[in-house]
């Protein structure tokens, strides 16, 4: 006979549990989609339904607590990680309101409702407060579907989840301590201590190390291993103090957020990997501690597990729409900061076996069974409301920006960058360059290499193939369209210049190289035969450090700059550069530029930190020296000769470089000398047709103006 298939249920083959896992991840996303419902809903549903108060399929052991604590680490770290730092800065009095809004309001609903219409006791019911007061940023990873990590009102809502949990947190400990007797004032004076020793510690050591560690390792997945390092040890010292980890894991991520920009190839790894692993593990976990079997054992249960839902629920909207309103901030934003803020998930299930541990009396226990099963309930609930709102909400904010999005692309410039390679060591960084410049809604660049033609020209070749097959790699990490090619040249000047005509190219970005075995001079014939014969944007760049630990970026404008048709192009590369490392910008120039530049950054990127110091003469070039350090980008605007920015003192930048900033990040800036006009975007036969066309019709001028009428 047969052996029923329960006798095999619930999987205890790790090979299979997992096997089980991954498809529920592969899945559940395609089911929910047709269904038009967000996936996270589908994995907590999927994880309801294999659990042991479901089908039985798999029993929540021990792979489900390690993953489902890394997952809910994840979560809290890229919010931390994503956080508009400048927009923190300069919102506080808006996290520090919304945050004792959105703490107390639901606390206060649910201890009275839990007082007089569930009967608890004072305690029980100051305890469901506390767990209504906090909140999990579950619906977090639909933020990062649709791009949205930045806007306001995800940011404020993120960072006043962070002063809820705090909050209840501490009131948590305050609850526990009053059932022991040999605790007081000294408990609370080493908890203030150790959590001083916790900020300190990791704000002074955290920055410390990551300079030290992406300064002189490269590699990507040390790189990787580095961050989730830094995440757990913060996570496991928050946790020794007191605190959850998920606090700790959300602080890091603060501390590191300048230091991992937002477009690069690591950030990519990061939230491709808890996105596609631990997060879904953690949704899945959760949704394997709910038992909807409780709510049919009776109309006490289900009462108890309405009443909770909607006071906490009713808290958390009724503090995200009055903050809206006192904000002024349009509804679907509301939505947003109502939609994340709403949810409760293991950190309600943690302040809950809090409670089981607390006893009232000799065998009675603060938490009771209806307790648990309700607050159990309330998370399937919570999770469910949560989801639908921030998708719907993320879904208005989308439609509401997609003007803005359009107006910017029709601004952007025709912007294709050409990426001039050919040393592996610095060209990784060049591409990072680039990307940093590039626009967020645009980004397409063109990788080449030039070989000489000469008897090594297919052994260079090969190599630059290589080179260029690298670099194609680290652009998809980092979702960037690219386009590469290698090209035999006679002349590599000549072979840049049509290459660029060629690809319609708006900028070129090189590394500088001293070429002192040719040439004397500081860039050389090739560099100077390269500017001159291209009127579009040129950078040059020397780096000694990589770009994500740079602190600031120093710039050094020529007066009359902003007659240059290129004035605005050359800014915003910058501007970006800045705001994607969130590093401070420096100008240095004269009153009218520093005036327009001024404007043009406060109206385009109010979120950079730019600040504007006079210097009355370009002969104060060398006594910038001393403002530079081994962190910073010093960035020299110069000018071809015959523009309207030229002057003679430019002739001796090459010398100065050399003598006053060797050993330093240097970039130099030759900008476009004819703004929008097409000349370098067309083909090469394009451009000598135009050309003969102009002569032409200049010598058709002058023999009519002295054509007798």
């Amino acid at each position: 006979m047969q052996a029923p298939l329960s006798t095999y249920l619930p999987i205890t083959s790790p090979t299979l549990i997992f096997f089980v896992v991954l498809c529920i991840i592969l899945f559940a996303p395609i089911i929910m989609s047709k269904l038009r419902i967000p996936h996270i809903i589908g994995m907590v549903l999927a994880g309801m339904i294999i659990g042991e108060d479901g089908l039985n399929i798999l029993a929540r052991d021990n792979s489900f607590e390690l993953f489902g604590k890394v997952g809910l680490y994840y979560i809290m770290f890229l919010a931390g990680l994503e956080m508009d730092m400048q927009g923190v800065k300069k919102h506080k009095a808006r996290f520090l309101i919304f945050g004792i809004l959105t703490c107390f309001v639901p606390l206060i609903m649910t201890f009275f409702m839990s007082m007089w219409l569930l009967e608890y006791s004072p305690k029980a019911s100051f305890l469901l407060g506390c767990i209504m007061a906090s909140n999990t940023l579950i619906a977090y990873p639909i933020i990062g579907r649709y791009g949205l990590q930045r806007n306001s009102s995800v940011t404020l809502s993120v960072g006043s989840s962070m002063i809820s949990l705090f909050m209840a947190l501490v009131m948590l400990a305050a609850l526990a301590d009053s059932f022991n007797e040999d605790a007081g004032t000294v408990f609370w004076l080493l908890f203030v201590v150790k959590f001083a020793l916790f900020c300190a510690a990791t704000i002074w050591l955290i920055p410390m190390l990551t300079r030290y560690f992406l300064r002189r390792y490269s590699d990507a997945v040390m790189q990787f291993i580095f961050v989730l390092a830094v995440m757990f040890c913060s996570a496991a010292l928050s946790e020794l103090i007191g605190l959850e980890g998920i606090f700790g894991a959300f602080f890091a991520g603060l501390i590191l957020n300048r230091y991992i920009p937002h477009v690069s190839p690591l950030m990519n790894r990061i939230e491709f990997t808890g996105n596609a692993l631990f997060i879904p593990y953690f949704l899945i976990g959760v949704g394997m501690l709910i038992n909807v079997r409780t709510l049919f054992d009776g109309v006490q249960m289900l009462g108890v597990v309405l009443l909770i839902a909607f006071f906490g629920t009713f808290g958390k909207a009724l503090a995200a729409y009055f903050s809206g309103l006192l904000f002024r901030m349009p509804k679907a934003e509301s939505n947003m900061m109502f939609g994340l803020t709403s949810a409760h998930a293991a950190g309600a299930i943690a302040m809950v076996a809090v409670g089981l541990r607390l006893e009232v009396s000799p065998g009675e226990y603060l938490v009771t069974d209806d307790m648990m099963n309700g607050v159990v309930i309330m998370i399937l609930v919570t999770c469910i409301v949560s989801t639908m709102m921030t998708e719907h909400a993320a879904q208005e904010i989308t439609l509401r920006e997609k003007n803005h999005l359009q107006h910017e692309e029709n601004q952007k410039d025709n912007e294709k960058i050409l990426l001039c390679v050919k040393y592996p060591d610095i060209a990784p960084q060049l591409l990072d360059l680039a990307v940093m410049m590039g626009s967020r809604n645009h980004k397409e660049l063109v990788a080449l290499n030039v070989v000489y033609d000469d008897k090594n020209a297919a052994n260079n070749r090969e190599h630059g193939l290589l080179l260029l097959e690298q670099l194609e790699r680290q652009a998809c990490a980092s979702d960037v369209k690219m386009q590469t090619q290698v090209r035999l040249a006679t002349n590599i000047a000549n072979g840049i210049k049509h290459a660029f005509r060629e690809s319609a190219a708006s900028d070129i970005i090189m590394g500088m190289h001293v070429h002192t075995d040719v040439n004397p001079k500081f860039w050389g014939e090739f560099i100077q035969s390269l500017y001159n014969g291209l009127n579009r944007q040129i950078v040059l760049t020397r780096f000694v450090q990589p770009l994500n630990t740079l602190r600031r970026i120093q710039v050094c404008v020529p007066s009359r700059a902003e007659f240059e048709p290129g004035f605005h192009r050359w800014l915003e590369r910058l501007c970006r550069m800045a705001g994607n490392l969130d590093c401070r910008i420096q100008f240095h120039g004269r009153q009218e530029s520093l005036s327009l530049i001024r404007e043009y950054t406060n109206n385009r990127h109010s979120n950079v930190r730019a600040d504007y110091t006079y210097m009355s003469h370009w002969k104060d070039l060398p006594r910038l020296a001393e403002q530079i350090n081994d962190d910073h980008m010093f960035v020299v605007v110069t000018a071809r000769k015959g523009t309207i920015s030229y002057k003679t003192a430019m002739e001796r930048l090459p010398n100065e470089l050399m003598q006053h900033f060797s050993g330093k990040n240097l970039m130099i800036i030759f900008p476009d000398q004819y703004g929008e006009q097409k000349e370098d975007s067309m083909t090469f036969t394009q451009a000598q047709h135009h050309e003969e066309r102009s002569v032409y019709d200049w010598l058709l001028t002058k023999v009519n103006k002295y054509r007798p009428n």
